[in-house]
């Protein structure tokens, strides 16, 4: 849709929702004047003074409502036509029209038919809704109260009625728990729990089946997608060297964080200054890999400090973008030019981040991984035991190598029985002094001389005569060969997950410009100056900030995050705009639902699970997603919420349903990255010096199937059957989704999919039956539903196609059946498996097996 198509549908949603605009008996300023002189006037007349005009603020009340440089009264409240604002804006001199012509901003009638009317009714600014905090509406009344399950019905249905539409029915219990396992779990439900839901009678069938899916394992690893999007998440660094990190061990925390309901506060405090917590745990330090997971340049002509600054600059912008909501990185260098961010409100908050001991290089060194200080080991149950082992051995050889006892008492029984007649293993006498005495009587003999005596026996005892020197010199090999070994395996296998930990004070500067090279005035922690301040004892670093973010009064976590929340089950947030909550967003249709959810979720306790539960029980999210006419015509965005949200499935989710419909998928939970099935030569573009080797080191066996969630992804080159997703070197909070024959090509001809329905169609002959039992089967095991009568003429038609097709070319019906590593079943007719598994690979393509329903 264009973008002018899509202003007039949001403009006449707003409009039959909230009071009337321009013709109406009253404007209000944030939903009808704030957009417009954001997008048209502050560019030049905000808070920036670099690039102010005229020294006039059209953001503040009291400069607009002042006299302009020219000696004009930008705004009279009340009377329009003393007003220069009004009058510039209707001006037909190009001298004299504001905006001017050249800034290619141009009002519509419309909005200059608002600013007229604004101005003649008083004037009146309000905050911007946003950066004040959320209270708890009042339930709306509505007309079709049976419909209602929960408030989130109620604000819903008054939108809906209020915009002379109805809700959808519900949804079919097949779609349903489709839906709902996809959204729970990222996997589809199977044909046996799908018969299960559909045979429930029982009032509480889906409230048990969303309580059962919240339980699963898989919960975690679904949620944990789009916040590795929002921390940057890779496995390695990026730039030329693009060095392989642990920092897995910190997405295998997230996952266990979000399977065990960690509440939000603590699960983002924790991974903001989880170190700074009193005796923090080794999970808790983990978890401040959130703000490691940034770029990292080990390339050689790399400025250190300026590095550094970039890995800060990403971190403020992270924070910022996660927690605030806020487009914060715009006042790096300046004053925003459209929120009341300043340059030191940017490097006020910069401060808790810059106390790190790094020098924002990856370090230089052979191998694959590169890993910078500071870092925390991190070894796994089965590492952490078979190094115990390695140095109790260790321990042991050391006792053996250098057991005195047993040395000192040998050569006590040794020294009894030597003569003057003893030869050296080498056939020579003793030394001539020790003979001498040797000849004396030992009771004959002085102290001194039996001190030469033991003294010089002793010398020659271990070298020469000792038998046990050949065990000692063992034994000092075998604890330096462990030692070796041990050492080997903490830097290369035993994960250094690289943390944050203030070890270095710094002091922190407004930078000119954004420029490491020109501080100017110095700088402490502060929060922006426009939102409530932190406690007074507040501690000022990291977990000052985190707990700050935290504060009942605070506007923007609470709504941030349920804006997040909801933007996974219905395909867009809220605000719509889900990276900025600033001046420059939407004014969001249900805000009176959004500040609901906030006051919400902050008193549960911040838990995510029952916010999910809230969503996903509510009569909005259970509707049908058919598109009717009217709907399409008068909400074509959906911005009423009439109907479900339908939109395709995340690229990684895709992958990992073609995994699990066949039965391939390996449901292990956690561990370290895999490497499935990527293009030949995938890395080869980077492989530009000897400095390491860059060859694609392909999995085997299950790790083959493991969820993309699992896949390594390097930062410079991604896996390239995830068309869609975040690169993972900035922030992402919303993905955009697209349409190109490239998707297509990926889900028709990856060998992932290709395999997959390989071995779903194995599977479906060898359940028995006739061909439409077999299509029935895969039919199922890919959407769940049963086929309808005319489902099946078609599937049947297809095999018809494919079987002639593959008769006529046995050979190629043999590579078809030998796609992938899993093992094909020899028993199977060639030509009959490859024409099963061209339908099945079609079945996994049709757009409903793509799209969440």
């Amino acid at each position: 849709m264009s973008s002018l198509r899509q202003t007039i549908c949001t403009a006449w949603i707003l409009a039959v929702v909230s009071a009337p605009r321009a013709g109406a008996a009253t404007v209000d300023f944030n939903r009808d004047v704030r957009p417009i002189l954001s997008e048209k006037c502050f560019q030049c007349h905000g808070q920036d003074a670099n690039k102010r005009k005229g020294e006039l603020r059209l953001d503040v009340r009291e400069s607009a409502v002042g006299k302009a440089e020219s000696g004009d009264i930008t705004i009279v409240p009340g009377k329009p036509e003393a007003s220069a604002l009004v009058t510039r804006i209707f001006s037909t001199g190009k001298d004299e029209l504001m905006p001017p012509p050249k800034a290619n901003r141009t009002l519509t009638v419309e909005q200059k038919a608002v600013l007229k009317k604004w101005v003649a009714e008083g004037a009146e600014y309000k905050a911007h809704w946003a950066f004040v905090a959320p209270v708890r509406a009042a339930l709306p009344a509505v007309k079709r109260a049976d419909w209602v399950r929960n408030p989130i019905d109620r604000f819903v249905l008054a939108k809906i009625e209020a915009g002379g539409l109805q809700p959808s029915p519900e949804a079919d219990r097949p779609t349903l728990i489709r839906r709902l396992t996809l959204d729970l779990t990222g996997l589809p439900p199977t044909p046996e729990e799908v018969d299960a839901f559909v045979a429930d009678a029982k009032p509480d069938a889906y409230e048990r089946l969303v309580d059962r899916l919240l339980a699963s394992p898989n919960y975690g690893e679904r949620m944990a997608l789009p916040w590795l999007d929002a921390a940057r998440y890779a496995d390695s660094n990026g730039f030329q060297q693009d060095g392989d990190t642990f920092q897995w061990m910190w997405r295998d925390w997230v996952v266990r964080a979000l399977n065990a309901d960690m509440p939000f506060d603590r699960f983002s405090i924790e991974q903001l200054a989880g170190d700074l917590l009193p005796k923090p745990t080794n999970d808790q330090i983990i978890a401040t890999a959130f703000n490691r997971n940034h770029l990292l340049n080990g390339e050689g002509g790399a400025i250190p400090e300026e590095q550094r600054f970039v890995a800060l600059f990403d971190r403020v912008d992270t924070t910022a973008t996660n927690w605030l909501g806020l487009t914060m990185a715009c006042a790096q260098c300046h004053d925003h030019k459209y929120d009341p961010l300043t340059q030191r409100d940017y490097y006020g908050l910069m401060h808790v981040f810059n106390q790190v001991s790094e020098n924002g290089l990856a370090p230089i060194i052979p191998g694959a991984k590169r890993i910078a200080p500071p870092f925390v080991e991190a070894p796994t149950e089965e590492q952490a035991k078979r190094i115990a082992e390695m140095e109790a051995k260790v321990a042991k050889a050391e006792a053996d190598a250098q057991n005195k006892e047993t040395l000192e008492k040998d050569f006590v029984a040794w020294m009894a029985t030597v003569t003057p007649e003893t030869k050296r293993p080498n056939k020579q006498p003793l030394p001539g002094n020790l003979v001498e005495v040797l000849r004396l009587a030992p009771d004959a003999r002085t102290a001194a001389q039996k001190l030469e005596l033991e003294n010089g026996l002793r010398l020659l005892f271990e070298p020469e005569f000792w038998p046990g020197k050949a065990a000692r010199e063992a034994a000092g090999k075998t604890a330096a060969a462990l030692k070796k070994d041990i050492a080997r395996i903490k830097k290369d296998e035993v994960p250094r997950v690289m943390v944050m930990r203030d070890d270095k004070a710094r002091d922190t500067f407004v930078l000119d410009r954004g420029n490491y090279e020109k501080p100017k005035e110095k700088v402490g922690f502060a929060t922006p100056a426009f939102l409530p301040a932190p406690a007074a004892d507040a501690p000022k670093n990291r977990l000052g900030f985190a707990q700050w973010l935290f504060r009942p009064e605070h506007p923007l976590t609470a709504r941030v995050q349920v804006n997040r929340i909801w933007q996974i089950f219905f395909g867009a947030g809220l605000v719509r705009t889900a990276e900025d909550f600033g001046v420059q967003s939407e004014m969001p249709v249900q805000q009176e639902l959004l500040d609901w959810l906030a006051v919400e979720f902050r008193e549960r306790g911040w838990s995510m699970k029952q916010m999910d539960r809230l969503i996903v029980m509510s009569a909005t999210y259970r509707q049908s997603s058919r598109v009717t006419r009217e709907l399409l015509a008068r909400d074509t965005e959906n911005r009423l919420l009439a109907r479900a949200a339908r939109f395709r499935a995340p690229s990684m989710m895709l992958r990992d349903v073609a995994l699990a419909a066949s039965g391939l998928l390996d449901r292990r939970v956690g561990g370290k990255p895999v490497y499935p099935y990527q293009p030949d030569a995938i890395w080869e573009t980077l492989a530009i010096t000897k400095e390491r080797d860059f060859t694609y080191p392909a999995s085997s066996g299950a790790d083959l199937y493991r969820r993309s969630l699992y896949t390594f992804w390097r930062r410079t080159i991604g896996p390239a059957n995830m068309f869609d997703a975040s690169n993972r070197q900035t922030c992402k909070v919303r993905l955009a989704a697209t349409s190109t024959p490239l998707h297509a090509l990926t889900t028709l001809n990856d060998p992932t999919w290709a395999e997959a329905a390989r071995v779903l169609a194995a599977r479906a002959i060898e359940t028995g039956g006739d061909a439409d039992a077999q299509l029935t089967f895969a039919f199922r095991r890919v959407l769940g539903r049963k086929p309808t009568v005319r489902d099946l003429a078609a599937l049947r038609r297809a095999l018809e196609k494919q079987r002639a097709i593959y008769q006529a070319d046995p050979k190629a019906a043999t590579e078809v059946v030998t796609i992938g590593a899993a093992p094909a079943n020899p028993t199977l007719k060639a030509t009959e498996h490859a024409a099963l598994s061209a339908v099945c690979l079609a079945i996994l393509n049709l757009d409903e097996a793509l799209t969440r329903e």
